[in-house]
């Protein structure tokens, strides 16, 4: 059972997330702010990271970096209520881009599957 940490500020959507994702037969954990989301790293090694790029009190890029710089093999998938990332160099660093669609939160479910090999989900 794969574990997925979610790293957005706004709870409602943490929880809209891992509600679904749940169901899906993933372990999700969550964060707010990036002391969380280091403890997360270091204590639960998950095997996926949803990133939103905007959060409140610190910047989603310095925290992709950080990520990136500690587990570089941990996927990290941007999923960001923006649309204007979508030719952003630093893009680069991360493992995909999904703009948050809450009509079709299946788009999302299969690229978590498919970045961690479990195929398409239903």
């Amino acid at each position: 059972m794969p574990n997925i940490l979610i790293i957005d500020d706004q709870p409602y959507l943490k929880e809209l997330f891992s509600d679904d994702l749940r169901e899906e037969g993933y372990r999700v954990m969550s964060a707010g702010d990036a002391k969380s989301v280091r403890g997360f790293l270091e204590d639960s090694k998950p095997d996926l990271v949803l990133l939103e790029l905007s959060l409140n009190g610190f910047e989603g890029w310095s925290l992709l970096r950080y990520i990136k710089s500690k587990e570089p093999d941990l996927p990290v998938l941007i999923v960001t209520s923006y649309d204007n990332y979508m030719n952003d160099p630093r893009l680069s660093q991360a493992d995909g881009y999904l703009v948050k669609d809450f009509a079709h939160l299946n788009k999302l479910k299969e690229r978590i599957a498919d970045v961690l090999g479990r195929g398409v989900v239903n």
